[in-house]
C-alpha cells in the first residue's frame, strides 16, 4: 500500500500541482489585464495632481526668472 501512496504523491507533485500553479497564474494574469474603476479614478487623480504640480513649477520658475535672472546658471 505504501508503494501506491508514493506513486500517488509522485503523480500529484509532477502533474497536478504544476498544472494547478500554471492555471492559477494564467487566470490571475488575465484578470490583471483589465483596469478597475478605482484604478482608473486613481490614475485620473494622479494626472490632475501632476498637472497642478507642473503649473506650480512653471510659476515658481517665472518668479525666480524675475527675481534672480541667473539662477539657472548657478545650478
Amino acid at each position: 500500500m505504501s508503494e501506491l501512496a508514493t506513486l500517488a504523491v509522485i503523480l500529484f507533485l509532477t502533474i497536478v500541482a504544476p498544472l494547478f500553479v500554471v492555471l492559477h497564474f494564467v487566470t490571475k494574469w488575465k484578470q490583471s489585464r483589465e483596469i478597475s474603476g478605482d484604478d482608473e479614478q486613481m490614475l485620473e487623480d494622479l494626472y490632475l495632481l501632476s498637472q497642478r504640480m507642473e503649473e506650480r513649477l512653471a510659476t515658481l520658475e517665472r518668479i525666480l526668472d524675475d527675481e534672480l535672472p541667473d539662477w539657472r546658471k548657478k545650478l
